[in-house]
């Protein structure tokens, strides 16, 4: 039996019919750009959300970007985030002429340590960035109260965290966040896609004209802005999706209930944490084992396809290395990256399935540990 990571055609099978149609009608209109499939998915995201504004983008990590930009982070400023995150997270920053600064992470939750905000908060910051990883939101009430205590943004990165709740809460949990469509998250599209989601009106009015060239008019620009538009065929097929989103979230937490049950009696590995305060929606189950590398290579060979998000950590990137970060500046970040295993994990994953991962986890392990 040959498990994947994620298994985006099984999802694709379960609502063929209303894909289909979805994409045969955008292409019955040919209207590819903008209108109403992106209005409409707009419109639905944010009543999902049960916040204010929803602006479809072309990806994740542009509306992350969209976002910073809005708020106005420049050149000169700092904005602190953790350094376990996709290269995306820093990118955006960097690209909006600012300097990243990172903290380190809880060691059961891999999210922001609150702790180690005010540390790291200097008189050129600006902003912070949790980034709720895995699908588990961080715990937001310290860092918005250290925020408000400093007059800082929040932009919550919430490009693995979309149906996830803090304390019953919708995202966004402060003010804005964002979330990524990438085909393999929780809800994904058949390519690239992004969102900005906010409560505050004019952050809303500027990403929308930053992401079409800052337009107001078909020919007429008032800001310099950007090609980032969602794709109306993006559009429509998230908007199919986006109805089953919740059921699907359910699936995933009971695959990851049915993980716990299973491997807690096997020694050696550590399991995901989910806080109290959360609703986890388990973008990746992701375990934590000395022999990692080990592991991963033995259940290839078993035909079980892992993953490790993320192998380095932001302040190793050669791409950053001018920031003067070295090893042993964050020791939980970089620790876990050696660490960390991502399994099989998608709502259409069978239990005969988890059954054989573990059975196979546990065989790899007793010869791992003899």
């Amino acid at each position: 039996m040959n498990i994947p990571l994620v298994d985006l055609k099984a999802q694709y099978l379960t609502i063929k019919p209303e894909i289909d149609q979805a994409i045969q009608e955008i292409l019955d209109t040919t209207r590819f750009i903008m209108g109403p499939p992106v209005k409409n998915f707009e419109e639905h995201l944010a009543q999902f959300c049960n916040c204010q504004h929803a602006i479809g983008v072309s990806s994740g990590s542009s509306a992350l970007f969209l976002a910073l930009k809005a708020y106005g982070i420049k050149t000169g400023d700092e904005v602190i985030t953790v350094a376990n995150s996709f290269i995306a997270t820093a990118e955006a920053i960097v690209q909006c002429g600012a300097t990243p600064v990172f903290v380190d992470v809880t060691e059961d939750t891999l999210l922001l340590d609150p702790s180690k905000l005010e540390s790291a908060i200097t008189e050129k910051t600006k902003m912070i960035i949790p980034v709720h990883l895995y699908g588990q939101i961080c715990d937001m009430d310290p860092i918005i109260n250290i925020a408000r205590k400093h007059n800082l943004i929040i932009v919550e990165d919430a490009a693995q965290a979309i149906d996830a709740k803090y304390k019953n809460k919708s995202l966004p949990i402060h003010e804005t966040a964002i979330f990524s469509f990438f085909p393999a998250k929780n809800l994904g599209c058949y390519g690239d896609g992004g969102a900005v989601i906010t409560n505050n009106q004019e952050i809303a009015h500027k990403v929308a004209k930053l992401k079409d060239h800052g337009r107001i008019s078909k020919y007429e620009s008032d800001i310099i802005g950007y090609g980032e538009r969602l794709d109306a065929l993006q559009a429509a097929i998230l908007t199919v999706k986006l109805k089953h989103l919740s059921s699907w979230s359910e699936k995933r937490k009971n695959h990851a209930h049915k993980y716990n049950q299973l491997l807690q009696t096997i020694t050696n590995i550590t399991l995901p944490t989910e806080k109290e305060y959360s609703k986890h929606v388990y973008y990746m189950y992701v375990i934590k084992t000395k022999n990692r590398d080990e592991l991963m290579n033995k259940l290839k060979e078993k035909g079980v396809d892992t993953g490790i998000h993320y192998p380095l950590p932001l302040h190793l990137q050669p791409s950053l290395n001018y920031l003067g970060y070295k090893e042993g500046d964050f020791p939980i970040a970089e620790q876990a990256a050696k660490e960390i295993l991502s399994l099989p994990m998608f709502p259409e994953l069978k239990e005969e399935q988890i059954n054989e991962i573990v059975t196979k986890i546990s065989e790899v392990n007793d010869n791992v540990h003899r």
